[in-house]
């Protein structure tokens, strides 16, 4: 699963600025100079602990119901959403390098018509990864 949505605790602060914690997941969380930087931050912020948990086959916690989460007066509670596949599409998207076998005669083949065998495979695995998900 790479999709996720997770209670995040906005905490104003004196000066206006906004800290943010996910009280499910251990470690989750950031802080913004005002909302809007607040609640991008904690995408960000989840969207790399929760790929953490995936990378190294941690147990993903159950997200917490919105309303069972206690608050300060000056503190509210909101919904935040992630993509890990999207976030991984973003920060680590180098190039390997992979051997690939293939008949002879399909090597030929492909080589008279000059084709680019990365980009075929790229394509093929995108395609074939998006129908599975």
């Amino acid at each position: 699963m790479s999709k996720y949505v997770y209670p995040a605790v906005f905490t104003e602060e004196e000066d206006g600025k906004y800290s943010v914690t996910f009280r499910d997941l251990e470690g989750c969380y950031t802080c913004g100079d005002d909302i809007e930087h607040a609640i991008e931050m904690a995408e960000d912020a989840l969207a790399l602990v929760l790929y953490e948990y995936e990378a190294e086959g941690k147990e993903i916690p159950v997200a917490s119901n919105l309303n069972s989460i206690p608050i300060d007066s000056n503190e509210f509670v909101n919904y935040i959403r992630c993509d890990t596949l999207e976030y991984r599409k973003m920060y680590h998207n180098k190039s390997v390098r992979k051997n690939v076998t293939l008949p002879e005669w399909l090597n030929e083949e492909a080589e008279k018509l000059e084709l680019n065998f990365s980009q075929i495979l790229r394509e093929a695995l995108m395609q074939k990864v998006k129908n599975i998900r």
